[in-house]
């Protein structure tokens, strides 16, 4: 026989499958952030500069207002 009665021991097992759901979302965050980080860390430094001298060439162009 259980110590708790049983709408205590339902209640016990949800606080666990909510507890897990919180570690699966915690785990599945970092594989997330660390794709990311090595993504972005995978650009050399001259990459990065061509790539940020390009975007601004394209920012820097006059835009063609039809108004």
């Amino acid at each position: 026989m259980s110590v708790y009665p049983r709408p205590m021991r339902q209640r016990m097992q949800w606080w666990k499958v909510l507890g897990l759901a919180g570690i699966a979302g915690v785990a599945a965050t970092g594989v997330v952030v660390a794709r990311a980080e090595r993504r972005r860390r995978a650009y050399t430094p001259e990459e990065i500069r061509d790539r940020l001298r390009q975007r601004h060439a394209e920012a820097a162009k006059p835009a063609d207002d039809p108004a």
